[in-house]
């Protein structure tokens, strides 16, 4: 309530999604370098990289979810 009176919620709110985009796209990365999802599996085996990385993306959302939003 203090932030939305004093009219630095919206700044506030901005600072928290840069941090959470940033956080999500460094986890995803070394996710998938980590589990060896690359390139050469999405040339191929489309399929078998897509679920992965949509795996990956999931894992990645609940902990920027955890740490970041709902801390």
């Amino acid at each position: 309530m203090n932030l939305l009176t004093s009219g630095k919620l919206n700044s506030y709110l901005a600072d928290i999604d840069k941090q959470a985009e940033d956080m999500l796209f460094r986890l995803v990365k070394q996710m998938a370098k980590r589990e060896g999802v690359t390139e050469a599996l999405k040339v191929e085996n489309q399929m078998e990289w897509v679920g992965q990385m949509n795996n990956i993306r999931n894992r990645a959302t609940e902990l920027v979810n955890a740490e970041l939003i709902y801390n």
